[in-house]
């Protein structure tokens, strides 16, 4: 594993933010051994559980392609439940009218919240990590998952999208 990929990239540094903010390339399964992309996905997977994230997207990590790994957290706000995902280019297939205001945060924007409107409920599409195609009804909060990190690989952030942003732990959240 590069060194640059043992660290998660913020919006703290500029050459971080630069590639945060670039439109990521599709994954070409062809240029990887079957080892490799398993190697890849457990890498994420021990980054975005080490640092308690419900997903990471590769740009994250210094990796501008279109892989994501999301997974629910437990019902006590501690450890996981439920399915671990990992999507490579992904594509949202659709997408509800509804949409929900909720805070969100984000590992490459530290010590800050903010509210976005997300839909409801999506569709995505992809592939997983043995080029399988899959496809994925989400809704409520999963969704929410899915929605922030395609954002990550399509070069946007949460607070490009957030109505109001905060510091952690502040009381008064402004716009």
């Amino acid at each position: 594993m590069d060194e640059k990929q043992k660290t998660i990239w913020t919006v703290k540094e500029k050459k971080q933010e630069a590639l945060l903010r670039k439109k990521s390339v599709f994954f070409d399964f062809t240029k990887h051994s079957k080892k490799e992309i398993s190697d890849l996905v457990l890498h994420m997977r021990k980054m975005m559980v080490a640092n308690h994230g419900v997903g990471l997207a590769a740009p994250q990590i210094g990796i501008s392609q279109q892989i994501f790994v999301a997974q629910l957290p437990g019902d006590d706000g501690i450890g996981y439940k439920g399915k671990f995902y990992a999507f490579f280019n992904p594509k949202i297939e659709s997408i509800s009218l509804k949409t929900i205001p909720q805070a969100e945060g984000c590992l490459s924007v530290p010590g800050f919240y903010g509210t976005v409107q997300r839909a409801d409920k999506i569709t995505i599409s992809g592939f997983d990590k043995n080029q399988r195609s899959i496809t994925i009804k989400a809704e409520g909060f999963l969704a929410r998952i899915f929605q922030h990190e395609i954002d990550h690989l399509n070069g946007t952030l949460y607070i490009d999208k957030a109505t109001k942003i905060a510091k952690i732990n502040d009381t008064d959240i402004s716009d």
